[in-house]
C-alpha cells in the first residue's frame, strides 16, 4: 500500500534513524534520513518526498527553521510535515502547528502510533479527482485533486492539515463543526490534540486568506462555520 511512497527522516539522533528507517521499510515506504538540517532542505530541494519526519532540534539548522523555509515555498510549501520531538510541552506543540506542522508527536512515542499518523497524512494528501473536488465560496476557489487553493486570482499556498481544515469547512456549507469533529476529520480519530490545536490552524489560515477570512466565523464555545457566500458582503 505504501510502496513507491518516500518518507525523509531528519533525525540526528543515529540509532533512532536507523530505527525508523526500518520500520517504515518494512510498512512498504522507500526512506531516506539525514541528520542536520541543510542536510534536509538540500535533499528536499533535490528529490521531494511525499512525506517528512522532522525533529525540532538538529545541528547546523534547527527543525523549526527547516518548516519555516519550506512553508515559504511553493514547491515545497504542501509537504505532510511530522514533527518528531522531545519537547512535549503543550506551548512547544502548539508553536509547531502554529509554525506549520501537519503532526506532532512527542518522544518517546509508540511506533505504532507514530505510522498510523503518517499512513493518516499521506491519505489526506492522496485523494483521488472527482466532480465534487473543486468547492467555491465567495472568492475562494479550493481544488483537492490539485491541492490549491486560489482566492480571487491568487494561488495560496497551505499546509496539508490548513488544507484539509478548509475543505471541510466548505463541504460543510454554513454548518458549526465542532473543533472534535475539525480534529477528527482532518488529523483522524487517532490524533492526540488539544482543541487550541484547531484554533492555531485556523488562526494561521485566516491569515493566508487575507480579506476572505471574514468567511470563516468562530462559534464561541463550540467551533467554527463557513459563512454563506450571500452573507459575506
Amino acid at each position: 500500500m505504501n510502496a513507491n511512497k518516500t518518507v525523509l527522516v531528519v533525525e540526528d539522533e543515529a540509532d533512532l534513524a536507523e530505527v525508523l528507517r526500518y520500520n517504515l521499510e518494512r510498512e512498504g515506504y522507500q526512506c531516506r534520513c539525514v541528520a542536520d538540517g541543510q542536510s534536509a532542505l538540500a535533499e528536499i530541494r533535490r528529490n521531494p518526498p511525499e512525506a517528512l519526519i522532522l525533529d525540532r532540534m538538529l545541528p547546523a539548522l534547527s527543525g523549526d527553521e527547516v518548516m519555516a523555509r519550506l512553508r515559504r515555498e511553493p514547491k515545497t510549501s504542501n509537504i505532510p510535515i511530522l514533527m518528531l520531538t522531545a519537547k512535549a510541552e503543550e506551548s512547544d506543540e502548539l508553536v509547531g502547528f502554529a509554525m506549520g506542522a501537519d503532526d506532532y508527536v512527542t518522544k518517546p512515542f509508540s511506533m505504532k502510533l507514530l505510522l498510523a499518523r503518517l499512513e493518516a497524512l499521506l491519505r489526506r494528501r492522496a485523494v483521488p479527482a472527482a466532480a465534487s473536488d473543486v468547492l467555491t465560496a465567495g472568492p475562494i476557489t479550493l481544488d483537492r485533486s490539485r491541492r490549491e487553493l486560489k482566492v480571487g486570482d491568487d494561488l495560496v499556498a497551505l499546509t496539508s492539515t490548513e488544507f484539509g481544515i478548509l475543505w471541510e469547512l466548505l463541504a460543510g456549507r454554513g454548518r458549526v463543526l465542532t473543533r472534535e469533529q475539525l480534529i477528527d476529520g482532518v488529523l483522524g480519530t487517532s490524533a492526540i490534540v488539544t482543541d487550541r490545536t484547531i484554533d492555531v490552524h485556523v488562526a494561521a489560515l485566516r491569515k493566508k486568506l487575507g480579506k476572505a477570512s471574514a468567511l470563516i466565523q468562530t462559534v464561541r464555545g463550540v467551533g467554527y462555520t463557513l459563512r454563506p457566500v450571500s452573507d459575506s458582503g
